[in-house]
């Protein structure tokens, strides 16, 4: 059946009209950091946020007061830990994963690879898509809290303190 019944688009359009507003206002009042993509804890909030909204839009089971309230506790919730992550730093390895140093002077690390499941070719696609030819040039290759490769060559490493909070199992 292609509409069950003509008033649901009514519904639809009147609770976008408004839940969307709302969201676009809770968003810009908890700040930029809410839907960042620092770590995995971030992903999950920006999907469950997309999850709610679906949810709110598509389901009569949801009324329009509980959504938005859904929304902002969210919201609320991702503020507060990403507060406590900076407010008491021991909290943030509950929170998120600290990076790992994949490669370093050249040398793959290849148990901590394996232990992450990240493959050389992908390594050598991340080196290849920042000019790099030849993996063996790298100072290190560095697997961030967000899943992203960091690639740094020997002359942007600098004195290396972008490193300081790197797990490196190697040596």
């Amino acid at each position: 059946m292609l509409l069950k019944n003509p008033a649901d688009l009514l519904r639809l359009a009147v609770v976008a009209l408004v839940v969307y507003p709302a969201l676009v206002v809770i968003l810009r009042l908890s700040g930029k950091r809410t839907l960042s993509k620092l770590n995995a804890f971030d992903l999950v909030v920006t999907v469950a946020l997309g999850s709610t909204l679906a949810t709110i839009l598509l389901s009569r089971d949801v009324s329009l007061v509980e959504g938005i309230l859904a929304l902002t506790l969210l919201v609320a919730l991702q503020y507060v830990v990403a507060l406590l992550g900076v407010r008491w730093p021991p909290s943030q390895r509950l929170i998120k994963a600290r990076p790992t140093m994949l490669l370093r002077d050249g040398r793959m690390r290849h148990a901590t690879m394996r232990r992450l499941r990240v493959a050389e070719s992908e390594i050598r696609q991340a080196a290849r898509s920042q000019g790099v030819g030849d993996t063996r040039s790298l100072a290190a290759v560095v697997l961030e809290t967000d899943g992203s490769l960091s690639i740094l060559t020997r002359s942007r490493l600098g004195d290396g303190s972008s490193l300081a909070d790197v797990v490196d199992h190697g040596r």
